[in-house]
């Protein structure tokens, strides 16, 4: 059996507005409503409903030959309630047709997995039951935020009754080794692993229009070409990518509804290659090894690491901060309060504070709706340094608690005011002294001058001591 699993994430986030530092303690409502309801509104158009209606075109065309998996944030769920309704119908008339699978993940697109396995099992628990309320489908594959993977997360999953679980297939996991065969988890054998072929994937998710690749243009014979030169024995290929890939990161106008349209003929009539889901791949394919992953891999960037979201200090610090509320947050009973918690989780918030300026950095300018990382961390604090006080208020921390809490706010600040002011003034002082020196150069130099002009007209000089 050779097959190819076709899987697509499908995440919008609730971005926030402008929350300014005078807004704290006055008002608590961070959204941007404008901005989330406007590109939704223009994703929609160009991707989730012309390339669902294609999907539906390739199924009722190749019926269960062609199949396809999805997983859609519970945040991407609320914005198509609330935007584009449309939208979550077109998803619907694709899970009647029985050949499309729907994945479980975190509700929120959140980091918890990393800190927080009570808050992680809350979220997957809440998006399997969305899943089930809107598709009808119990999820029995899981699929992590930005495929975010460990042994020790692949456990917790295991242990959380899922069969399987995508992930990225990471050339500093798998060394000499494929992705293209089904893997395990170190740990609990049982749970089944699918690794994302990252080569044929970003050859369509980020290579398809770029016009200097020595691979353009790329066509779907082209591409079934490059399948067929697979090793016989290797057995399944994942591609793995954003749904937003068709008409958002790659316009209409590159062609790339053309190539997806053309894939499924391509493949039938010039490979031995077959469509299946996650959990066909799961249950019809042997497991080969157990994939040791004892460091969290995800699928972002040349690393395929958690730099992306944690790789400098502001990240790690408003992370921390945002999970240490978490026990408050359920002690308050508020539904708001929680609300904005798994707002609050969303991946991307801390996407958006990434310095990686280098290799990656285009990738992060494109989706980033402030115009620096600098920018981003300062506006998530101030909407976070006004959630912390309403759940101390809603958990009845005591009026002296919130006081001196804020005072040693207030202390931490007065002290990094000062450390800046010391290096301000040793910043002066190493300019002065610098200057000094050059001067102090120039004026043997005008001395000598001086000198020499007097001997010229016979006059004596005389060394002052």
């Amino acid at each position: 059996m050779r097959t190819i699993c076709l899987y697509f994430q499908v995440h919008q986030p609730f971005r926030f507005r402008r929350y300014r530092f005078f807004d704290i303690g006055h008002d608590h409502y961070y959204y941007d409503d404008y901005s989330n309801e406007s590109i939704l509104h223009k994703v929609a158009e160009k991707c989730y409903l012309p390339a669902n209606a294609l999907m539906l075109d390739l199924i009722e065309k190749h019926g269960d030959r062609f199949k396809i998996a999805f997983s859609i944030s519970g945040i991407a769920m609320e914005q198509f309630r609330l935007y584009e309704p449309e939208v979550l119908e077109s998803f619907r008339k694709l899970a009647d047709t029985g050949h499309v699978e729907f994945l479980s993940e975190t509700y929120a697109h959140s980091l918890s997995a990393l800190k927080d396995r009570a808050e992680f099992e809350r979220q997957v628990k809440a998006h399997r039951e969305l899943i089930k309320e809107h598709f009808g489908q119990d999820p029995g594959v899981f699929r992590n935020t930005e495929l975010i993977y460990s042994d020790e997360i692949g456990s917790i999953v295991a242990d959380m009754g899922y069969k399987a679980m995508l992930t990225e297939g990471a050339k500093h996991v798998l060394g000499w080794k494929s992705p293209n065969f089904l893997y395990c988890n170190a740990i609990n054998p049982k749970l089944k692993l699918l690794l994302k072929n990252f080569k044929l994937s970003d050859d369509i998710a980020f290579r398809f229009s770029n016009t200097s690749w020595p691979e353009y243009p790329l066509t779907a014979d082209k591409f079934v070409d490059w399948l067929n030169q697979t090793p016989e024995n290797e057995e399944v290929i994942n591609l793995f990518m954003d749904y937003e890939t068709f008409g958002e990161h790659q316009w209409e106008e590159t062609g790339i509804f053309d190539f997806l349209k053309a894939l499924p003929d391509s493949v039938f009539r010039k490979s031995p290659f077959s469509f299946s889901t996650p959990s066909e791949v799961a249950k019809n394919l042997q497991v080969i090894a157990a994939a040791n992953v004892p460091n969290p891999i995800s699928w972002a960037d040349e690393e395929r690491d958690l730099t992306a979201w944690l790789g400098n200090e502001m990240q790690q610090e408003a992370f921390d901060k945002l999970y240490s509320l978490g026990e408050k947050v359920y002690a308050t009973n508020d539904e708001t309060i929680r609300q904005d918690f798994a707002y609050l989780q969303v991946s991307d918030h801390f996407y958006y504070m990434s310095t990686k300026f280098f290799s990656d950095g285009e990738v992060h300018s494109y989706f980033n709706p402030y115009n620096n990382p600098y920018d981003a961390f300062i506006n998530y604090m101030n909407v976070l340094s006004d959630f912390e006080i309403r759940v101390h208020a809603a958990s009845k921390v005591s009026v002296d608690d919130d006081i001196a809490r804020l005072s040693k706010i207030i202390s931490e600040k007065d002290e990094q005011l000062v450390k800046m002011e010391k290096r301000l003034a040793a910043k002066k002082r190493t300019t002065g002294t610098a200057a000094k020196k050059e001067t102090a150069k120039k004026k043997p130099v005008a001395k000598i001058a001086t000198a020499a002009k007097k001997r010229s007209t016979g006059t004596s000089v005389k060394t002052k001591k």
